[in-house]
């Protein structure tokens, strides 16, 4: 097994135990290194001495080089000219940080011992990925980008479609049993004030509104409050100029 195929079945093991919903749901790449797997709370698991062995199997991860990950084309196209270069810059990632991925179907079906009704959705394409609405599952993207041909909606999902429709709470079949909402612990975000108008969001490039406060960007949704340190991963205030976890020197932005 090597570090690619180590790092993905950490990932699933991760996300089976922590956010079965990401079986069949798209996620940031941000996501994915920053708070699923990053480098500084699993690098024992993964068996990875350092943060450029980290960075570099996620490059090649999320390449989409071994089919473990459905990838937006764009990003795909640009990390294997890179995988393919003299000199790979794993760097590249970040640079993709508000795309999507999602993980493959066909590949969690190989997984020894995989039960998971992931296993069991329908693959998705990268341009279904890249265009679904935010919490879209991979059934649900190939079901709206395919004809039905006449196959009908699942009782569940069309209660909670209609719930999603009208406001109203859905209602639970006869004999199944609701599981406990995930807790999301967020850490209190300081407002960064844009100074000038022009200025992008470091994730997607959108230009970002001069003059008032703001958490997040308007257009990906990203925490513009907080960073990574390029060395280790570890999420540094944006004023920070130095990372509090390995020290390395980051500057302001």
């Amino acid at each position: 097994m090597d570090d690619v195929e180590r790092m993905y079945r950490q990932l699933v093991r991760i996300i089976r135990a922590t956010s079965p919903q990401l079986l069949t749901q798209p996620f940031p790449v941000s996501d994915l290194y920053s708070t699923i797997l990053p480098y500084r709370l699993h690098r024992r698991e993964l068996g990875l001495e350092t943060n450029q062995d980290y960075e570099m199997a996620l490059l090649e991860l999320l390449s989409g080089a071994r089919g473990y990950l459905i990838v937006e084309d764009r990003m795909k196209q640009a990390l294997v000219g890179s995988l393919k270069s003299a000199n790979p810059d794993p760097g590249l990632i970040r640079e993709f940080a508000g795309a999507r991925v999602a993980l493959a179907p066909d590949a969690l079906r190989q997984l020894d011992g995989d039960g998971q009704p992931a296993a069991a959705a329908p693959p998705a394409d990268a341009a279904t990925i890249a265009t679904a609405p935010t919490g879209t599952t991979i059934r649900e993207a190939t079901s709206a980008a395919r004809p039905t041909a006449g196959l009908a909606t699942t009782a569940p999902t069309a209660q909670v479609g209609a719930a999603r429709d009208t406001g109203a709470a859905p209602t639970r079949p006869t004999g199944t049993t609701a599981s406990a909402p995930a807790t999301v612990t967020r850490r209190p975000s300081r407002p960064i004030t844009v100074a000038s108008p022009g200025e992008e969001c470091p994730h997607c490039k959108g230009e970002l509104p001069a003059g008032r406060p703001i958490n997040f960007c308007p257009h990906c949704g990203q925490d513009l409050t907080m960073r990574h340190c390029p060395a280790c991963g570890s999420e540094l205030e944006h004023e920070w100029k130095f990372c509090v976890t390995c020290g390395r020197a980051v500057g302001t932005a």
